[in-house]
């Protein structure tokens, strides 16, 4: 086990303790509606002032809850959720990279896919690739990508080996392609995500789309382009 495990890692396993407790997870599903006193927040929960002390506390410790004092009774303080705390619990291991590239096999849908909709929720730039390119973009994944207003024109395959660069974050969207790739690219990530080709049915291909989708949520947030800033925080054009 690592016993050297980094301040963020170590307050975010902090935090997870403090809402392992029923009465502490509801206090702050409570915040996150609005603000509160005490007095309220033990009436709305039912908890006794003592016990809703200790746990006010302890949420306090872990940098999940401020508080403000009343600008009206000056006697009265009002409890806030940190959200940005609450958010930083979550993981968001960033990653570095001048170029963010998908493969698949055929580099006929669900790379392509991806591509489209990195494109979607990043300024870090995109392209695709195939350990096998078949001759053409599936029309079922154009067809796909249309329903959700992302466009593959003029989409075209390409082989890995006349695609990818020095320094590029590969993420195999396949396990074949992921198999296939070997010592190519060492540092990549793999999506095990299934090949609706193989079904060749709209709903195999609306599944990948979301799946795709769902990952590129997650990741997105985590890259950033050498040298560049942080740009979790900038809004992106709405889907």
């Amino acid at each position: 086990m690592n016993a050297d495990w980094s301040a963020t890692v170590v307050a975010r396993a902090q935090r997870h303790a403090a809402l392992g407790e029923p009465a502490r997870l509801a206090i702050v599903d409570r915040l996150l509606l609005g603000d509160a006193s005490p007095g309220e927040l033990g009436q709305e929960l039912g908890l006794p002032s003592n016990l809703l002390a200790h746990h006010l506390k302890l949420l306090d410790q872990v940098g999940l809850i401020e508080r403000s004092r009343s600008e009206g009774d000056r006697r009265r303080t009002y409890l806030h959720l940190r959200v940005q705390a609450l958010a930083d619990t979550m993981p968001t291991p960033l990653r570095t990279a001048p170029r963010v590239v998908f493969v698949c096999t055929h580099n006929s849908a669900r790379s392509h896919l991806a591509a489209a909709l990195w494109k979607r929720h990043s300024t870090v730039p995109t392209a695709s690739a195939g350990t096998e390119p078949a001759r053409r973009v599936h029309p079922r994944a154009v067809a796909a990508a249309r329903a959700h207003g992302l466009s593959l024109t003029p989409a075209r395959t390409s082989h890995i080996d006349d695609t990818l660069r020095p320094d590029d974050l590969v993420v195999a969207v396949c396990d074949n392609a992921h198999e296939q790739l070997g010592s190519l690219a060492p540092d990549r990530l793999h999506w095990s995500v299934p090949d609706p080709t193989r079904t060749g049915t709209d709903d195999a291909f609306a599944d990948a789309l979301s799946d795709l989708a769902d990952r590129i949520d997650r990741l997105a947030p985590a890259v950033r382009p050498p040298g560049g800033s942080d740009d979790r925080d900038r809004v992106l054009p709405a889907p």
